[in-house]
This record gives C-alpha cells, sequence and structure tokens, in this order.
C-alpha cells in the first residue's frame, strides 16, 4: 500500500481546519461536529456520550469490538481572576506551559464571541537583572486593553471563561506540520484517515470497529474512562504523541531516544498487553513499517491506561507518534510518521481476528 494515498489534498484541507479549531478540554464538540462531518462516509453509524467523545462504528452489529482511539482536547487555560485594574489571572485547563505564556497572543472564549488578549510581560529594560524572574502560574497574567474590572466583564469575560493560543497550523521545511493542539488531533486524524483506507480499498472487517475520539485526556484520561465502559470493548489500540527527545535540553538517559521521521513508536508498560504489542512489532516489520520502541514504566500517561484496566481488562496497545516541543504552540511531527503511524493501524486491524483473546496462556 502506498503512503501517497494517505493524505491526499482533502485530507490535509481537513487537518488544517481541524487543528485551526479550538478544541480546549470540556468544550471539545466544535471540533468533534468537524471530525464526525469528514469520518461521516466512512463509518456507518455514530454516537456520542454526554461529555462529547464521539465515536464512529463500522459494523455495529458485531459482537467482537475493537477500539482504535485518539483524543480531541487540547490545553488551555481559565480566568481564574480579575484584578481592579483589568489585568487577568489564570489558571490550568490541562498542562499548560507558564513558560511559554508570556508575550503570547490568546483568544478568550465567551458568550458575546473571541476577545483578543495578550499574555503580557514587563520589558527587560524595567527587570533587576540580579533578581530576575520567570514566567511563573502567579506572575503571568493578560491585558485585553482595559482599564478597570468592569470593562472587562462588559465584553463578556468572567470567571471561568477558557483562553486558548490563536497559533494555526503550517508546513515547514515540506514534511513537517507545526501547530498547537497536534497533541493529539493528530490522533484523530490519524484513525479516521485508517477508516477512510479501510472505506477505499473495500476491506469487510470480522468485527465492529469503533473509531474513538475521546474528550478530556488533558485532564487525566476522564474521556476514555467514561466510553469504554460504554463500548466495552475486546481490543484497544490507542495513538498519542510521544517526545522527540533529540532536541536541545533533553537527557535520553531519562527520557529514552525517539525522534521524528524515524517511524511510529510503539509503547512497552505494564498496561501495555504484550500479545497484542506483539502483534504490531510483527505487522510493522512484516510490511516494512519503520518503529521505534519506547519504556513508558509504570503507566504510559495516555488513554491506553484507562482502556487497559476497564472492564476487567482490556488488552490495550500504544502507538506514538514522535513530536517535539509538547505543550507549546509549534508542536511539530513528521509527514512520513504521520503516514506510517495510519499505515500501522490499518495494517494491524487487519491482523486481528474475530474473538481474539490475546491470551498469554492459550
Amino acid at each position: 500500500m502506498s503512503t501517497d494515498s494517505i493524505i491526499d489534498k482533502k485530507a490535509l484541507e481537513f487537518l488544517e481546519k481541524y487543528l485551526n479549531n479550538a478544541s480546549p478540554t470540556g468544550y471539545e464538540s466544535e471540533g468533534q461536529k468537524l471530525w464526525m462531518d469528514y469520518l461521516k462516509p466512512y463509518v456507518d453509524e455514530f454516537f456520542t456520550d454526554p461529555y462529547g467523545t464521539a465515536v464512529g462504528v463500522i459494523n455495529p452489529e458485531a459482537e467482537y469490538k475493537v477500539v482504535i482511539e485518539g483524543h480531541a482536547d487540547e490545553i488551555s487555560w481559565y480566568v481564574n481572576y480579575i484584578t481592579d485594574d483589568g489585568f487577568i489571572y489564570v489558571v490550568r485547563n490541562g498542562g499548560s506551559d507558564h513558560q511559554i505564556a508570556a508575550s503570547k497572543r490568546v483568544n478568550i472564549h465567551t458568550k458575546k464571541g473571541i476577545v483578543k488578549g495578550v499574555f503580557g510581560w514587563p520589558a527587560i529594560h524595567t527587570r533587576d537583572k540580579d533578581s530576575e524572574q520567570s514566567p511563573k502560574i502567579d506572575n503571568i497574567c493578560i491585558d485585553v486593553g482595559c482599564s478597570t474590572k468592569d470593562e472587562v466583564e462588559e465584553l463578556g469575560v468572567h470567571v471561568g471563561c477558557v483562553i486558548t493560543y490563536p497559533d494555526e497550523f503550517f508546513i515547514l521545511n515540506d514534511n513537517k506540520f507545526v501547530c498547537r493542539a497536534l497533541d493529539n488531533r493528530m490522533g484523530g486524524f490519524m484513525i479516521a484517515q485508517v477508516a477512510k483506507l479501510l472505506k477505499e480499498n473495500k476491506k469487510e472487517l470480522p468485527f465492529g470497529l469503533y473509531i474513538t475520539n475521546s474528550v478530556q485526556e488533558e485532564i487525566g484520561l476522564r474521556g476514555a474512562e467514561m466510553i469504554t465502559h460504554h463500548i466495552k470493548p475486546n481490543v484497544a489500540i490507542v495513538t498519542d504523541v510521544t517526545h522527540d527527545t533529540n532536541t536541545p535540553m533533553i537527557n535520553k538517559k531519562k527520557t529514552g531516544d525517539t525522534k521524528i521521521g524515524h517511524g511510529p513508536v510503539i509503547a512497552y508498560a505494564p498496561a501495555v498487553q504484550n500479545k497484542l504489542r506483539e502483534l504490531l512489532t510483527d505487522t510493522a516489520t512484516e510490511k516494512e513499517i519503520p518503529f521505534q520502541r519506547a519504556a513508558n514504566s509504570r503507566f504510559t500517561g495516555t488513554d491506553t491506561d484507562a482502556f487497559a484496566y476497564s472492564n476487567g481488562g482490556v488488552p490495550s496497545a500504544l502507538i506514538s507518534l514522535p513530536l517535539r516541543y509538547m505543550h507549546t504552540t509549534v508542536e511539530m511531527v513528521h509527514k512520513t510518521d504521520v503516514e506510517n503511524v495510519i499505515k500501522l493501524i490499518y495494517e494491524s486491524i487487519l491482523k486481528i481476528k474475530d474473538g481474539d483473546k490475546f491470551s498469554y496462556f492459550e
């Protein structure tokens, strides 16, 4: 199967639209609508849950159920406190990085629409070089151009409004995708492309396939925790991002050695079921898909953990997309890695048989 067909013009246009749309944790529904609209030609039906997880299903009548999953949400901020002179202090919604905030533009989401603002920062001339502060959660604040709290509130801004960065998608040096929220809307994109390939190649699956775009991963795998009890899958293959550890200031002795452009990363961890993982590595070898390995110690920190430990135990595995600069506005992945994650998921699910238990004792 040629990878040339995996990311065609229509797919790339969807990816750009999907990434540029804000989908902060707890507010993923607009992005989910875009995702379902793109996925609609390739599945038999959809269902959603009360918190916004969306699932496209192929063969919904089948008893044996296989999940392929990514998560839909991106990190963001909440308005936490508005000072009398109109400055806005924030708290995290997910793992937002305080050190990158200073001098960033922001969108504050209100019932009246988007309110623009900036994370201001004292000019270099005014800072004491002997005791210079770095950006921290208690000293970064947003300026929306108002001089009083009343002015801010008149714009529609109040405590609890969610805040995102406006940074948009672009392609760097022909083959690097760059944007905020690649973690993990790339996952939603890749599993949608798997469904597209199945349809285009007229593949008949002997089981139900549940293409799952979960919400609220960034605050503790919450969407996956909910939806796995709804689906009750027999197998789950999760895709998320992992760190490229070949950029400056990273210690490979602690983080391992993974790099963009070198292929999908297959995880080793207690939550990863060994026989399912071996199916992935064997498939990659057979189909000549380059891949890397990563050890995740006690947990993967992804929705894999939520699926694995649900419903009395679900054989689960993790295929990660290597990414640079996680939780910044310039997250970066390699186009060929995206293509190869799609290919690996596609080829792996074609090897799963109806009724496979992946038992260690058979």
